[in-house]
């Protein structure tokens, strides 16, 4: 676990990356490539029937998904405005003044 320099000289890296930028790019890019000259061959072109991909996203999006969502709750993150506190400003009942 990283911990905050302790000397003037150490650096203080708060963000680790689990995956360098290069190799994800990298990664996604042979993907890609590989998928583009997969379309070349009949031998990949395969019937499927729709609904089992449908169910498939929403097996792959809950899996994907549950990690995350895991981690907003246990940090008791909020993502939409209803139930969230509202800052509370003063109250403005001054004149209106044109200029």
């Amino acid at each position: 676990m990283p911990s905050l320099p302790q000397k003037a000289s150490e650096e203080f890296r708060p963000f680790m990356r689990r995956l360098p930028e290069f190799k994800f790019w990298y990664a996604t890019m042979k993907a890609t490539l590989i998928a583009i000259f997969c379309t070349f061959f009949d031998f990949f072109d395969v019937p499927v029937f729709w609904p089992i991909l449908v169910i498939y996203f929403f097996v792959l999006l809950f899996l994907t998904m549950k990690r995350q969502i895991m981690h907003m709750i246990r940090y008791r993150y909020i993502p939409f405005t209803t139930g969230k506190p509202k800052p509370q400003g003063r109250q403005d009942n001054g004149p209106v003044v044109h200029g």
